[in-house]
């Protein structure tokens, strides 16, 4: 495993310098919840929800190294069908089990109607979390009431809570186990910063595990 992706994200932004151990950290404990068959729950709001989507879509699928698939997989993908499988056995990718608790609208409109609004998160954690999962919760001021619920209810259940916010952190920062407050006086800076930082991360997971 290599931390040169650290230390070039802080060779491009020295400005992340502030976190760059917070970063480190985060990306020791993404690849080890990999490693041991965890999963990550993630999400924002905004600029963030979109952010939760990107990562979802660097993990599941191959980022920069090619990921083939199991080969006990593959072999009983052509079994079942010589020409479907060994088509779905080339091109099926490898990939970090991350879903993004933005989506599911049928849910949300749901339980944002029924319930409340801003525990629409906090929900999904504790019906798809399980111990030894991560939940990754963005927000660029940190104060985010759905976001810090989803936080304290993940915290409940027993995952570790990861939080990628700005300036101080907010109340979500309480309870983080690691917690990367970039700089930034608005939010659109934080979330250009925020954006290389996820980058680094995924590349460091994607490349410690293939």
């Amino acid at each position: 495993m290599s931390k040169n992706f650290f230390e070039k994200l802080i060779l491009r932004f020295p400005e992340l310098e502030s976190c760059a151990e917070d970063i480190k950290a985060a990306g020791d404990l993404l690849v080890e919840t990999a490693r041991a068959g965890g999963k990550y729950l993630l999400c924002g709001n905004g600029g963030s929800a979109a952010d939760a989507d990107h990562i979802c879509g660097e993990l599941i699928k191959s980022f920069c190294k090619k990921r083939p698939i199991e080969k006990g997989l593959a072999k009983r993908l052509i079994e079942l069908d010589a020409k479907k499988g060994s088509r779905l056995a080339e091109n099926l990718q490898a990939g970090v089990a991350a879903i993004s608790l933005n989506h599911h609208n049928s849910l949300t409109t749901a339980f944002c109607n029924d319930v409340d609004h801003a525990l629409v998160f906090a929900q999904q954690c504790q019906v798809f979390g399980k111990k030894g999962d991560v939940f990754w919760g963005i927000s660029t001021s940190g104060n985010a009431e759905n976001v810090y619920n989803a936080a304290l209810t993940a915290k409940a259940v027993g995952l570790k809570v990861l939080g990628l916010t700005g300036k101080n952190g907010g109340k979500l920062k309480a309870v983080c186990d690691i917690c990367i407050c970039v700089p930034g006086a608005e939010t659109y800076e934080i979330q250009e910063l925020h954006l290389p930082v996820y980058h680094a991360l995924c590349l460091y997971i994607e490349d410690s595990l293939w």
